[in-house]
Order: C-alpha cells, then sequence, then structure tokens
C-alpha cells in the first residue's frame, strides 16, 4: 500500500482558490478512478472533482466550508496494490499530478504548479519557503517525534495544521511549533492543540447583544463583488432609459400559448426581449463588440453570446445563450428554460459562463421597474429588463389602460456613441411594442 495525497486541481478558466462544499466519501471508504469524491465551489460554479486513483480513504484533509488554495492537498488515499504497481496513478495528464512544472486540471493543465508555500514565522532569518507537494509515502506513517518547547520540526515553518485548528491554536494560546501532530504524516490536530491547552475550551467572542454575524466573502460573492469594481472602474458607462406600450407582445405571447409549434414551451417576455436583443445588434453591431486595451482595436463580433444575469442561491451568475442570434424565438424560450433551470440547481460550469458579447438582466421578476445595470467585463452593452405593469397610456388621444415597460441600456463610452446606443434601445423598443416590426429587420 502507498498512501497519497490528492491536490486541488485548477478546474478551469485560471480560478486560483475553491470551497469545499461537500465530501462525497468518508474516511475507510473504498474508492474507483473517476468516482466522484467531493463537490466544490469556485468563483464560477460548483464543481464535481473525480478520484484519479483506486484505493482506500485514509483522511479528508479540509473540512466542509473551508476555502483552499489549488496545489494544496484534499484527501490522502491508500492506493491499491504496493507503490511498484501503482502505475495508473503515476501516469502524466492525471488529475493533479504535475507535468513540466503545471498541475494537471479537469480541462488540460492549468497554469499554476502543484505547490502551496507556507510562510516561515517572523524573525527566524535565513529560511526559504518549502513547497508542499503531492508525495508518496509508505503506509502506515512514522511515529511522530516530541519537538522540544519553541523548536519547529519543519525547519523553521509553521507544523502542519488545517486553518481551524490553527485558529484554534490562536485562541487558546497554543504556539504550534511546541506540539508534534498525532495526525497522519504529523498534522496536528484539534485534540493535540486542546491537550495542550490543558483541555481548555474555545473562547467564544459575541457580537453586541447579539445582533451581528458575518459571513466570509467568497465563492461567487467574491468573483462578483470583483468583476462589478473592475467593470465600474474600466469602462465609462452610459445608462438611458426608455418606457414602451409591450400590449402587442403580451397579446402575441398569449396567442402562442394555444399555437401548435409553441405547445409545451414557456414563453417569457424575457425570450422576447432576448430575440429582439440580437435582431437590433445587427442593425447596431457596436454594442456587440469588445474593447481590446492592449491590442488598442474594437473587436467586432460576427456572433451573439447573449448572458443572461440569473440570481442563484450562492449568488449571481450569467451563463450564456451561444450563437442566440441563430436561433428562433422557440429555441430561445427552450434554451433560456434550460439555462434557468441548470443555474437554479447549482450546475452552471465556468465554461458557460465565459465568452459573452452582450447581456440582459431581468429586474422585472423582481417587480423592479428598472436600474442601472454594471457591464460584464469584456462587454459593451447591457440591458435591464423591468416590470411589466397595467398603466395609464395615451392611444390616438384617449387614456386607456396598456401594458407598460421600462428598459434601461448601460454601454461602454468607448466603443458605443450616443447615437449608437440610442438607436439599439429604440429598435428593442420598437420590436416589443410591436413585433410584427420584426420582419422589416
Amino acid at each position: 500500500m502507498a498512501l497519497k495525497h490528492f491536490p486541488l486541481p485548477d478546474v478551469g478558466e485560471g480560478l486560483t482558490e475553491a470551497e469545499i462544499l461537500g465530501w462525497r466519501v468518508r474516511p475507510g471508504d473504498t474508492v474507483t478512478v473517476n468516482q466522484v469524491i467531493v463537490e466544490i465551489e469556485t468563483a464560477k460554479a460548483s464543481v464535481e472533482l473525480p478520484c484519479p486513483w483506486a484505493g482506500t480513504v485514509r483522511e479528508l484533509l479540509v473540512e466542509p466550508g473551508q476555502t483552499v488554495e489549488v496545489g494544496s492537498p484534499i484527501i490522502a488515499i491508500d492506493l491499491e496494490g504496493s507503490a511498484g504497481e501503482s502505475a495508473p496513478a503515476a501516469e502524466s495528464g492525471k488529475i493533479g499530478e504535475e507535468s513540466n512544472g503545471r498541475i494537471a486540471t479537469l480541462v488540460g493543465y492549468g497554469p499554476r504548479t502543484a505547490s502551496a508555500k507556507r510562510r516561515p514565522r517572523k524573525g527566524r532569518a535565513g529560511t526559504q519557503p518549502v513547497a508542499a507537494q503531492v508525495v508518496e509515502v509508505p503506509a502506515p506513517a512514522p511515529e511522530p517525534v516530541a519537538a522540544a518547547p519553541g523548536v519547529s520540526q519543519q525547519g523553521g515553518y509553521v507544523p502542519l495544521a488545517k486553518p481551524p485548528v490553527r485558529k484554534l491554536a490562536k485562541d487558546l494560546g497554543v504556539d504550534l511549533l511546541a506540539l508534534a501532530g498525532s495526525g497522519s504524516g504529523g498534522v496536528i490536530t484539534r485534540a493535540d492543540v486542546q491537550s495542550a491547552a490543558g483541555g481548555a475550551a474555545v473562547p467564544t467572542t459575541a457580537a453586541p447583544a447579539g445582533r451581528e454575524r458575518r459571513v466570509p466573502i467568497r465563492g461567487v460573492r467574491k468573483a462578483t463583488a470583483q468583476a462589478v469594481v473592475d467593470s465600474a472602474f474600466t469602462a465609462p458607462h452610459v445608462t438611458e432609459f426608455l418606457t414602451i406600450d409591450v400590449t402587442p407582445m403580451m397579446e402575441l405571447r398569449e396567442r402562442l400559448k394555444s399555437h401548435p409549434e409553441f405547445r409545451g414551451v414557456k414563453i417569457t417576455p424575457l425570450a422576447f426581449a432576448a430575440k429582439a436583443v440580437c435582431l437590433a445588434a445587427r442593425r447596431t453591431p457596436d454594442v456587440n463588440a469588445t474593447w481590446d486595451e492592449a491590442a488598442g482595436d474594437i473587436v467586432y463580433k460576427d456572433y451573439v453570446h447573449l448572458g443572461i444575469a440569473a440570481a442563484t442561491p450562492r449568488g449571481l451568475v450569467v451563463p450564456k445563450v451561444r450563437d442566440a442570434d441563430q436561433l428562433s424565438l422557440k429555441e430561445l424560450a427552450e434554451a433560456l428554460e434550460r439555462l434557468a433551470t441548470t443555474a437554479r440547481e447549482g450546475k452552471t460550469t465556468p465554461a458557460e459562463m465565459v465568452g459573452g458579447t452582450i447581456t440582459i438582466t431581468n429586474v422585472g421578476v423582481f417587480g423592479v421597474d428598472t436600474g442601472t445595470p454594471i457591464l460584464n467585463p469584456g462587454e459593451s452593452a447591457i440591458l435591464a429588463l423591468g416590470a411589466i405593469r397595467d398603466m395609464p397610456w395615451v392611444v390616438d388621444g384617449q387614456v386607456v389602460p396598456r401594458k407598460v415597460c421600462q428598459l434601461a441600456l448601460s454601454f461602454d463610452h468607448r466603443v458605443v456613441d450616443g447615437q449608437q446606443g440610442s438607436q439599439f434601445l429604440a429598435d428593442v423598443g420598437a420590436l416589443l411594442a410591436d413585433p410584427s416590426m420584426a420582419i422589416t429587420y
């Protein structure tokens, strides 16, 4: 038997860390190659990780809810057979293995090496960071040797311990350098820390009157925050507004519900808006272009990868409908329904959220009239679709009740001038106010 540590792989898109959502295995479980062993959440999506080896789970090195960097070991597995017989585990290109200094990922080789450096403790000169690599050691692990007080067994580095254990040691005033870990490979456990503290309880600090709580900023929320800040302070935003009578659109929607071709298809105002955006972008291609700062170019796209902002239990995600401009109204409606279902289930993959060209955010589903949406990084326009309400409207000189909706278009003024942005917004409004106009496009 040989012990292997499986490091967190780069699941694609150059992500550097992920949160452990939940383990599918426990210590003592037998695992097979490609068996799903853990679910993680990156900055863009939740991903299930398969095991690259067959064997028995020795230890889970990371607790659910903990955020770890790519390359950090997350599980220890006793391989089947001897170290010399575990050829499949040593093959080049397996998830977690290194090749030319790069760690194998779920979609090829990523840019990071399979190393997680530990910081030397302040005041200890003459030491250099040592990389924690994928290791193969005979099982069982050697018995730990007690360290003298104040002396590190890792050559001046903080001993191996999980972040919750480090926090516990800090709270109890225990010096980790003075401890010999009883866990696998000398890892310091909670029991080691509590024993060194004489069995002391974990101190707690309550918020004033218990009326505050803190939630770590990570995962989708962290990525969203960074993206909107980068966008807001990089692209000069301009937002224009338009109020329209969408009564004809809503009447067409009702007729389509009984049409044989649309039977069983969920036709929503968002589907109409998606079709209108694709048609209007043909007449104003600037809204579907990208500003390339490095090259000094504006890149015009002859396709529309339509982003749809979706609120999920884990935060805001923006999956894309690829080549949306090639889809019919029915196909768009079906694509949007699939996209929404996948997003609600938290199954949207990182690949499904990159490469967009223009986005729609449907704030109307929350009963909101409109807003000033922030551009997705790399895009030049985003349309906010407001709630559809019964409002008084002047028709042929008479005030009558109509279905009214507000639109808001934010665009990058480096790429889109006011005239172009206004024309695009007016075209979208005209198509929603009178869908028969589409035949003229």
